[in-house]
């Protein structure tokens, strides 16, 4: 795929995710049929778009996540300015297929790393990280039916970003934990006053959230890019995607690390 096709493609993904509207599928004479090319595709973004990376996210960090996609390894995506919301936010619903919120562990770098000859280790990772967040990501696709898009074109639409809640950073006694173990409870409290929860551990995100986190950063250097200080990895669902409906409050308890909290609706203010 040249320059100019992978353009075409980035701008149609933009164009839709702007609308919120969807498609089948890339048109042929710009669809992306490899990782790479899907790749490439989503480097487009940031530039057409005119945001900064704020951050970056990893999708299907779960073999169930996989097979619900239709693919066998974990999708990074960027996370774009506009996208990242506080803590408590009202978040908008409008063109919102998916309907979910994943509450997630999420690193914030305190230095650069940057492409090299041999892969990280993922002591010498941890320690470039500054900070880790309880946080909730509200995904969505540009696809009509993201189940059958594939991984070239999954990739290219970003790996399903949409919106994201970073919460406040967690005591830096997290470096002790062995995030693995370490429970999530959420629950979701509906117009009506109903509440419904579920549990998840940091062992649905490729057995444990450090080992996503080494995964991406080697990942995105292998691919030539550097991550920079400041910016943010959010690591994948801790248990299985809640179902929203606007209307919907949803808390998130990662206990010693904190709370998130969002309401899903059909207005939203606050992204940066």
């Amino acid at each position: 795929m040249n320059e100019n096709r992978a353009r075409q493609a980035a701008r149609l993904i933009w164009d839709h995710w702007s609308s919120g509207t969807v498609i089948d599928a890339l048109p042929l004479d710009c669809r992306p049929t490899t990782p790479q090319e899907g790749y490439a595709v989503q480097a487009m973004l940031p530039s057409l778009s005119q945001r900064r990376v704020l951050g970056w996210k990893i999708a299907a960090t779960s073999s169930v996540g996989q097979a619900h996609i239709n693919v066998t390894e974990p999708l990074p995506g960027r996370l774009l300015e506009g996208q990242v919301y506080p803590p408590g936010a009202t978040i908008p619903s409008q063109g919102n297929r998916m309907r979910v919120a994943e509450p997630e562990m999420t690193f914030t770098l305190g230095s650069q790393l940057s492409p090299r000859s041999r892969p990280y280790e993922l002591q010498e990772v941890l320690d470039s990280v500054a900070s880790l967040h309880p946080a909730l990501e509200i995904p969505d696709s540009r696809f009509a039916d993201f189940t059958v898009a594939g991984q070239a074109q999954l990739l290219a639409d970003n790996a399903c970003a949409h919106h994201f809640i970073l919460g406040e950073p967690a005591p830096d006694s997290w470096r002790a934990l062995d995030l693995s173990q370490h429970s999530v409870h959420a629950v979701v409290t509906q117009a009506t006053g109903h509440q419904w929860s579920r549990e998840g551990t940091g062992a649905a995100v490729l057995g444990d959230p450090r080992v996503a986190l080494l995964w991406l950063v080697n990942e995105l250097t292998r691919q030539g890019l550097s991550l920079q200080a400041g910016e943010f990895i959010t690591t994948g669902t801790c248990m299985t995607p809640l179902q929203i409906i606007p209307g919907d409050a949803v808390m998130a308890d990662f206990g010693a690390l904190g709370r998130v909290s969002m309401r899903f609706d059909n207005e939203g203010v606050g992204p940066r």
